[in-house]
């Protein structure tokens, strides 16, 4: 339940408290370790107010992730793609390291693959959903593209995370941009029509 501001205090730091816990359990466990059992016990609820709030522990994995999507897609709303796919790359970076650990074990653990793959669809079809050029080539070429953009960006970052962050920041933005940007024009050159 994302809290608007107007709710009772005590409804807030509830809910605080669940999402507070959850994200600490994110980053101790594997998803399917994690219980509502146990979440509960974490933060000092008993499951009647859990249930109250919530359905089932996906529904508050379901509002992490529309809150890291929406949080993303701000940040990037006024890029066009493919033009500026290097400033898209450079946020994505910037944003990934400033959420921390929880962003972290979301995007580079294994347990977290159908969360992380459907917040990078989502942040897909916001962008290269608009692209104009995108919709001038065949679907084929489209899901080529989308797929190389897509696997490149995710796996360069979660190469950097698992390598301990050893390059710096600035530098890992621009070797990302340097192998995406230039694969990406490369097909951009190929695929226009003439």
């Amino acid at each position: 339940m994302l809290i608007n501001g107007t709710e009772d205090l005590r409804v807030q730091k509830t809910i605080d408290a669940i999402s507070k816990t959850f994200e600490d359990m994110i980053c101790e466990m594997d998803y399917e370790k994690i219980t509502v059992k146990e979440l509960c016990e974490r933060a000092r609820i008993n499951k009647k107010t859990f249930y109250r709030y919530y359905s089932v522990l996906d529904d508050l994995l379901a509002e992490l992730q529309g809150v890291m999507i929406e949080e993303y897609l701000e940040r990037i709303k006024n890029y066009r793609i493919p033009e500026d796919l290097d400033k898209i790359n450079r946020e994505f970076f910037l944003y990934s390291a400033e959420k921390g650990s929880v962003y972290e074990k979301i995007t580079c653990s294994g347990s977290y693959n159908y969360i992380r793959n459907q917040m990078v669809n989502n942040v897909m079809g916001s962008t290269w959903g608009k692209s104009t050029w995108l919709q001038l080539l065949d679907t084929y070429k489209q899901n080529i593209l989308l797929g190389f953009v897509q696997s490149a960006s995710v796996e360069m970052y979660r190469k950097w995370v698992a390598d301990g962050k050893k390059i710096p920041l600035e530098e890992i933005i621009e070797i990302s941009n340097q192998l995406l940007c230039t694969g990406v024009n490369g097909f951009v050159e190929y695929s226009m029509p003439i």
